[in-house]
This record gives structure tokens, C-alpha cells and sequence, in this order.
């Protein structure tokens, strides 16, 4: 069979993404990829890993073509807040990274999932219900990658035939990777401050609201997506998906259901701020449920719950090996 390779497999969807695959599929037959020399045990014992730097094209096409690869899961980016400290360095990835993915697999014949946000819309997109199809001209770096990477997917699909698939994923939660430079990263932040007994400070005003996903749920809507029949994929590149929206007090007050003695103040960064508030508060998935069956698995609730359970359990290992130590 065709091998899969996965490209940011260190990053926030990545480190979900590949056990999902590699259970999927085999650990034999998902390769995993890099900026890491040297990554966890757990991602280097249970498969091939290479380290890779997209912007190198030719090693990309020696990876390719060493492992067979058939489907490429594309996922190294400069996230949203990271991307507006460095927008030159966000370009050279997010868009050049990209455009060697998508010459390679045209070159080679491979499939490609692309992951787009809710940072490709702006202010002037409607942010309730935001439409499948609707107004895109978003005003950070992040988004600008990301519109103008949902368009040249189409672009290679039209003109050189690559199977080019994409999700516009909202703001994602996971216990696995940490926060990484990403505006809606408070979501994550506000647990690990909450398990380890802290008070939180939020970057973001008490009443913004914004469309948010548990990684279980992204992680299977990307395998979902790349296995639907190509026949009824009107959109590909790329169809809003969304499970629960939010705001940041919401938030607070579900933890403290759990966690009672929890508690957390504001002091807004206006950076994020400005980011957030041309964001999508949720999206119209309609598209995505009609045509290749999606449907989100965790609400707020059921998210809280879980990700206190496993991040908690995850933090007190950690501490058990330095006390090993």
C-alpha cells in the first residue's frame, strides 16, 4: 500500500494525528516529519520518523520517493500570534512550505490534506453561521497564508490534478501539545494553569466568543475528509468544520465545576485581542455534515471533563519521572 507521510508531526495536530493514523493504517506505513532531530520516544519508537525542513524542496521529494508515499498530511505553519511577531518567516513556511508540497505531490502523484482556519475569514465575514462560502479578507499574516493556501490547493487541483483536501478547523484544544503561539492557545493555557493549582490570566476579554474543537475531533474529521468518496466533495479546499463555541468565562465556569477553588482574571492582550475579534464566532458546517457525513463527537461539557482527566493524568507522570530523577 501507498504510505502516508506526515509533515509538522511535532506540532499541535500533528502529535494526535499521527498515533491516529498509525493505528489506522499501520506505524509502518505513517512516516512521520519534523523540524525535531530527536523527537519524543513515544513518536520515534512507534514508526519511521525523518527530520524535515518543508522549505527544502528536494528533500521533501527524496522522502516522497523513498517511502512511497501516497498521501501527504501537510501541517507545519507559524501560528496565528506567532505569525503577526514574524510575518517574513510565517510566509517562507506557511506559503513556500506549501508550494513544495504541492509540486512534489504533483509530481509524484499524492494526495494532500491542507489544514486552513477560521484566521482565513476577517472582520467584514459574517461571524455567526459564517457561510461556506462567503467574503474572505482576513487582516493578519496567518489568515493571508491561509486564504491564499486554500486557493492555490484549488489552483493544483484544477490545473495539475492533485487531490488537494482541507478543513477550516476553528480554535483547537488538545492535552497532548502544548500551547503554540496560536491566538485561541488561552483555551489550553487556562488548564494546565487550573491543574497546577494557579491562578489564570486571560489574554482575551471575559465576553469573546469564538468556534473551538477538541483535537479527537479534528484529528478524525482530517482522516474523515481524505477518506470521503471524492465524487461528492463539492468544496475540498476547504470545508468549515466546528463542534462547540465559547466564551473565555464559559470556559472558566465549566472548570470550575471540577475544580472549585479555580480562578482567573483578565489582562487583555491587544494584540489577540485584535486577532480574535475578526474571528468567527461559529461556522456553518453544513457542508461538511451533507456531504461526506461530518459530525463533532465533544461539546463544551464532555471537553472539559476529558481534558481535565488526561492532561491531569499526563502532568502528574511528568512529575513522577523528575522525582525520579
Amino acid at each position: 500500500m501507498k504510505r502516508i507521510l506526515v509533515i509538522g508531526a511535532t506540532g499541535q495536530i500533528g502529535t494526535e494525528l499521527t498515533p491516529g493514523l498509525r493505528a489506522r493504517c499501520g506505524g509502518e506505513n505513517v512516516i512521520a516529519a519534523g523540524h525535531r532531530r530527536e523527537p519524543g520516544t513515544a513518536l520515534r519508537e512507534a514508526g519511521p520518523y525523518a527530520a524535515l525542513d518543508v522549505r527544502d524542496r528536494e528533500s521533501l521529494a527524496v522522502l516522497v520517493t523513498t517511502y512511497g508515499i501516497g498521501t501527504v498530511y501537510h501541517l507545519a505553519a507559524l501560528l496565528s500570534a506567532a505569525a503577526e511577531a514574524r510575518p517574513q518567516a510565517a510566509w517562507e513556511l506557511n506559503m513556500n512550505g506549501l508550494l513544495n508540497v504541492l509540486e512534489v505531490a504533483a509530481a509524484h502523484q499524492c494526495a494532500v490534506f491542507f489544514p486552513s482556519s477560521i484566521g482565513a475569514f476577517g472582520p467584514s465575514t459574517p461571524r455567526v453561521n459564517t457561510p461556506q462560502l462567503t467574503i474572505q479578507r482576513p487582516n493578519t499574516i496567518y489568515g493571508v497564508t491561509k486564504t491564499a493556501g486554500e486557493l492555490l490547493c484549488d489552483y493544483y487541483h484544477r490545473r495539475f490534478g492533485v487531490d488537494a483536501r482541507g478543513l477550516r478547523f476553528p480554535g483547537l484544544i488538545s492535552h497532548t501539545a502544548p500551547p503554540g503561539g496560536g491566538t485561541t492557545d488561552y483555551a489550553v493555557e487556562i488548564f494546565y494553569a487550573a491543574l497546577r493549582g494557579e491562578q489564570y490570566v486571560c489574554p482575551l476579554a471575559p465576553s469573546t466568543r469564538l468556534d473551538m474543537m477538541y483535537m479527537p475531533d479534528a484529528v478524525r474529521a482530517a482522516i474523515e475528509v481524505m477518506e470521503a468518496d471524492p465524487a461528492g466533495l463539492r468544496f475540498r479546499n476547504a470545508y468549515n468544520v466546528t463542534a462547540m463555541s465559547f466564551t473565555p468565562e464559559e470556559l472558566y465556569r465549566e472548570i470550575r465545576r471540577h475544580l472549585p477553588g479555580f480562578s482567573m482574571t483578565f489582562a487583555v492582550d491587544p494584540v489577540r485581542q485584535a486577532i480574535a475579534d475578526g474571528w468567527p464566532e461559529k461556522m456553518d458546517d453544513s457542508a461538511a455534515r451533507r456531504d461526506w457525513g461530518w459530525a463533532p463527537g465533544y461539546d463544551l461539557p464532555a471537553m472539559a471533563a476529558d481534558m481535565l482527566e488526561k492532561l491531569s493524568a499526563r502532568l502528574e507522570g511528568k512529575g513522577r519521572m523528575r522525582n525520579a530523577e
